[in-house]
């Protein structure tokens, strides 16, 4: 291996290793506050290119469709004025999307409002009516959706692959376009804005006491439920960006989230499912293992970042059997 090999290595784990961490921050944050893995995290990523390209075409994405359902079944367990987020929200998103039919550049924005909806909808309806359930509960639900949504993203945009047209056309340096210096810079924007966000903000460290302990932050006045709330729509604004910046670099398709979502769900153990900081650097560590892997054994590199589990695991049950002694 020369230097140049090992810089397009370097530069491509690097990319790819902060999309899975932006996807481990979100998987961390929505499990802290909520308890739920959120398996379908990749699907969120991937309808946000696919009804962008949609939408570019003149066409309305059926992911609307399923908003407006998942919508109408939100504004049914909601009573009282509480039921204007879920009807205002449905409405501004529709006309969000029918007025980008007429003008491109609304395209973007309209495909982002689309998947946050989406994903504040998919919390209110499966998951804050099982807010008493076990983890395993909740994995089931979120698996089941995973499944659905595929489903659902294969009927709604085919079988086939869509690459939108990046935002920045050309080159950097040799091995990193502007697209890819768009991620990497949207990735510093959005771990600085975190920070900020829970660090400075009210409502960020409302959302923290939420996390670290759910009965205590009830007792201070914070309601649990609205906390989840704004959690699944934190993590879905950032897989909607992800997927936006990301298609362009290698393609969008309803069954390529997943892989994405997993390997994002590799680093957010990595850091314990509790940790941002160390589940950003375990994304980066899986980032970077899979461009070496790819090189030297790229036959075996989706099974040897899975590997990465294990140690991972081990370390988890050592650190609980000690706890519970």
């Amino acid at each position: 291996m020369d230097a140049t090999i090992l810089g397009f290595l370097l530069l491509d784990g690097l990319q790819n290793g902060v999309v899975y961490g932006l996807l481990a921050l979100s998987l961390v944050l929505v499990f802290a506050v909520t308890r739920v893995i959120l398996v379908p995290i990749g699907e969120l990523l991937m309808f946000a290119p696919l009804s962008l390209v949609w939408l570019l075409e003149g066409k309305l994405p059926g992911t609307l469709w399923l908003a407006l359902a998942l919508g109408g079944a939100w504004v049914f367990l909601t009573r009282g004025r509480e039921a204007l987020l879920p009807v205002g929200g449905g409405l501004g998103v529709a006309l969000l999307l029918l007025l980008a039919l007429r003008v491109p550049a609304l395209a973007y924005p309209a495909a982002v409002a689309l998947v946050v909806y989406l994903g504040a909808a998919t919390y209110r309806v499966f998951f804050q009516p099982m807010r008493e359930a076990t983890v395993l509960s909740l994995l089931i639900m979120a698996v089941g959706l995973h499944v659905a949504y595929m489903g659902l993203g294969l009927v709604f945009f085919g079988p086939e692959q869509f690459r939108p047209r990046p935002l920045l056309e050309g080159e950097i340096l040799v091995g990193l376009s502007r697209q890819g210096g768009l991620v990497l810079l949207f990735a510093l924007l959005a771990v600085v804005g975190l920070y900020l966000f829970f660090r400075q903000s009210l409502f960020g460290k409302a959302l923290l006491a939420a996390a670290e302990n759910r009965l205590g932050a009830r007792l201070s006045g914070i309601s649990p439920q609205e906390a989840g709330m704004v959690a699944f729509a934190i993590a879905s604004l950032l897989s909607a960006l992800s997927g936006l910046l990301l298609a362009p670099l290698i393609n969008a398709a309803y069954f390529m989230g997943f892989m994405l979502g997993l390997k994002g769900f590799v680093a957010a153990i990595l850091g314990g499912l509790m940790s941002y900081p160390v589940a950003f650097l375990g994304a980066l560590l899986v980032g970077f293992f899979e461009s070496f892997t790819s090189f030297y054994a790229s036959a075996y590199k989706e099974a040897l970042v899975f590997l990465l589990l294990v140690p991972a695991l081990f370390y988890q049950s050592l650190r609980a059997r000690a706890v519970e002694e």
